[in-house]
């Protein structure tokens, strides 16, 4: 199993989710939030495209990489779920690494909220990112779905009607 930016981060939002996903039950094309997302991450910076590249490099899909300063440039709408904001982009720093490139940074943008963070490249953050690896893989390879979390940010999730759903 290839492991990919949005498990690491789904990995930090709900088990439930993430092994949903990753067993091919894919809600997002549903929900307004995600297309709200990806609206502001396509209309926000519109001169991007011409200065950055896609980089898509083991499993994993950077859509605004400046490879000249060795950047990532991440878009989310809000900081709701911000560690796993920071999990992701740790990650795509990660495999960066691991292929090469010496010395790699983020900027996570929140252009609703004019706020910006920096997430710098720490080797001692490679045992933690290898054990979201094998978390990734034990979640998703079982036989039982998560229990749902029951949690504020459910309200707001693409996948919140299945899990929530009664039966009449």
């Amino acid at each position: 199993m290839q492991v990919t930016g949005t498990h690491i981060a789904y990995l930090h939002i709900c088990h439930r989710k993430l092994w949903l996903f990753a067993n091919g039950i894919q809600m997002e094309h549903t929900s307004e939030t995600v297309s709200e997302g990806k609206l502001i991450a396509e209309t926000t910076y519109l001169d991007r495209a011409r200065k950055y590249t896609e980089l898509s490099i083991d499993g994993i899909k950077i859509d605004f990489y400046d490879a000249g300063n060795k950047t990532i440039h991440e878009v989310k709408k809000s900081d709701k779920v911000e560690q796993a904001h920071f999990a992701q982009v740790k990650y795509y720093l990660y495999v960066l690494v691991r292929n090469g490139i010496d010395g790699p940074e983020a900027i996570i943008e929140y252009p609703k909220l004019k706020q910006r963070e920096l997430v710098a490249w720490n080797e001692d953050d490679v045992p933690e990112i290898e054990r979201w690896m094998r978390d990734v893989k034990e979640i998703v390879s079982s036989d039982q779905c998560p229990a749902a979390i029951n949690a504020r940010i459910c309200k707001s999730c693409s996948y919140y009607e299945l899990c929530y759903v009664e039966e009449v």
